[in-house]
């Protein structure tokens, strides 16, 4: 059975669950046991990282020098959230290794995190500017413009969930047409066990799933850093 846009639903102790969701809630539960994981290691702090420790300094150096780079040293606070959300979606993307449908294919999904850009605009922009001096930036250049700059703002989670959603979503029904010429080729040949499948697809997966969802999930962000810095 399908939910919307394609999502099917997943009978879960009695109730129909999106798998969308149900994706999600993994994602997260997993996302979380290796953040306590993570702290729990860094309270063994060595001055000379090694194993674990390594590697979790070496992620968060990333994420912050990406941060800095981008959005500048004055604004290296918004490390944490740039990383979460980083490794939040390229996560969520590549669950179609397992055999999911990745959430990021539901456009709820994406124009959720849409949104979440457009709330930490605002927000970051107000306690930067203050409420008048962001009320005033609607005026700018000219007063004449507001209708203009305030359509702006809001199409950003538009625009950023539909990217997100259109790229990932388009991966999936590439991989779902190819299972499917993969299984016919191997029906028109006279075998019933649709060996194609087990390896072809393989390399479309590694493409779609793996390349392409780590370079959407980097795209996502950049944007939402550079659409923060200017509301700011």
């Amino acid at each position: 059975m399908d939910g919307g846009f394609g999502a099917r639903l997943i009978d879960v102790a009695g109730f129909q669950i999106s798998e969308t969701i149900l994706v999600t809630w993994i994602v997260m539960a997993v996302l979380i046991a290796l953040a306590i994981a993570a702290r729990i290691v860094l309270r063994k702090f060595e001055a000379v990282p090694r194993g674990a420790q390594n590697v979790i300094e070496t992620i968060v150096e990333l994420i912050t020098n990406l941060t800095t780079s981008t959005m500048g040293e004055e604004n290296k606070g918004h490390a944490p959230f740039v990383g979460t959300m980083l490794i939040f979606i390229a996560v969520l993307n590549i669950t179609g290794l397992f055999g999911f449908r990745p959430p990021t294919a539901d456009v709820n999904t994406t124009l959720g995190f849409g949104i979440v850009t457009l709330i930490m605009m605002y927000g970051s922009s107000i306690m930067r500017n203050g409420f008048m001096g962001y009320v005033k930036g609607f005026l700018e250049p000219i007063p004449i413009l507001l209708p203009v700059n305030i359509i702006g703002d809001l199409a950003t989670p538009i625009s950023l969930g539909f990217r997100l959603f259109g790229n990932v979503l388009g991966g999936v029904i590439i991989g779902s047409l190819l299972y499917g010429a993969l299984g016919a080729a191997s029906n028109a040949i006279g075998i019933s066990i649709p060996i194609f499948q087990a390896v072809i697809p393989v390399f479309a997966h590694v493409y779609f799933d793996l390349f392409s969802g780590c370079l959407q999930s980097f795209i996502f962000v950049m944007l939402t850093m550079i659409f923060i810095t200017n509301a700011m």
